[in-house]
């Protein structure tokens, strides 16, 4: 019903780059800003502080048609955040810049969420959503299959920890030792590496370790990892080709 003061609450920062080539950088800022109602000394002081965030200051009266593909995301995030959305809506930020302009960008998300925004960050880069975001929604073929922090995501597909351990281990032993130990499977036994699927590892690893230790194993080293969030996105939606 109020869709000005709406769009005036929101940031976009879209996948296509929506930057004027022939504009400067701070000529496309007056303009996105303006949209969105500053003027003034404010419009300059928000101006001068997106062009500090994303490292842009030095090169701020130079034609964008100029800059590089990470350079152009970048200030394409600056006219995103120019009038300090409450609601940020990023889509692809990343896609095809430089290192460093990756890192940067993923600091600028960061730095808006912690000062309120709320950011909602669409991605296929399973390790940047798995890093940045508070809570995950999966989306399929335009239909939302799951919904919730990591962790419950996890608990949601009945996914298990891998343990590695490394030592002196005897298969029979090894297999006799956890044959009372609920939600524990053994993925792989040799004489010096053990590998096992573990519910709740953090859990349930000292009952494993006394277990173990009663049959006169010996363990060296123990590496526990976490079904990582591509793992759990190929399980949800197959890996059928998308088109």
């Amino acid at each position: 019903r109020e869709g000005t003061a709406a769009r005036r609450a929101l940031g976009v920062v879209p996948q296509e780059i929506a930057l004027y080539d022939d504009l400067s950088a701070t000529e496309n800022l007056v303009y996105w800003g303006g949209a969105q109602g500053l003027r003034g000394s404010r419009l300059r002081e928000r101006i001068a502080a997106v062009l500090e965030l994303t490292g842009l200051q030095d090169r701020a009266r130079e034609a964008v048609k100029n800059f590089s593909g990470g350079m152009k995301r970048r200030l394409n995030f600056a006219c995103g955040i120019v009038h300090q959305p409450q609601v940020l809506l990023l889509d692809e930020p990343t896609v095809g810049v430089d290192p460093q302009s990756r890192v940067r960008l993923l600091e600028l998300v960061r730095e808006q969420a912690l000062a309120g925004a709320c950011v909602l960050y669409t991605t296929h880069y399973m390790e940047e959503a798995e890093s940045l975001c508070d809570r995950l929604a999966v989306i399929d073929r335009g239909k939302l299959i799951a919904l919730g922090t990591l962790a419950e995501l996890r608990a949601m597909m009945g996914e298990h920890d891998l343990v590695r351990l490394s030592g002196s281990f005897q298969p029979e032993k090894v297999a006799l030792a956890l044959r009372g130990l609920d939600s524990i499977e053994i993925v792989h036994s040799e004489a010096h590496v053990l590998m096992l699927a573990v519910g709740e590892a953090s859990r349930r690893l000292p009952a494993l370790f006394a277990a173990l230790s009663a049959a006169g194993v010996e363990i060296r080293e123990t590496t526990v990892t976490q079904p990582s969030l591509e793992s759990l996105f190929i399980k949800l939606t197959g890996k059928e080709l998308r088109e």
